[in-house]
């Protein structure tokens, strides 16, 4: 149950970054929030299986380090494939 924490830190991290990133038009607003939850979840989970309970401050810092570096990453590389596949796309089509 306490995974819960760790889903929602990683949504809401993911929802920010959502907000904080350009080119947000070209992508869904579901994208980041679920590859933040993912991260955490996945992460989390590894934490506690090592036998980190909710008190460890290393659960809590990795917990939002490792989905930060994830959507700061996946997105930005995401958009950017979007936005060179949309102009090739564009130019074969003759607009």
């Amino acid at each position: 149950m306490q995974i819960l924490l760790g889903l929602i830190l990683g949504a809401v991290i993911g929802l920010a970054a959502h907000f904080s990133l350009p080119h947000r038009e070209v992508r869904g607003a579901a994208l980041a929030p679920l590859a933040g939850a993912a991260a955490a979840a996945v992460v989390w989970t590894a934490l506690t299986w090592m036998g980190f309970g909710v008190d460890a401050p290393i659960l809590w810092l990795v917990a939002v380090l490792a989905p930060a570096a994830t959507v700061f990453t996946l997105v930005p590389l995401l958009t950017r494939s979007r936005l060179a596949r949309d102009a090739a796309d564009r130019k074969r089509l003759g607009f």
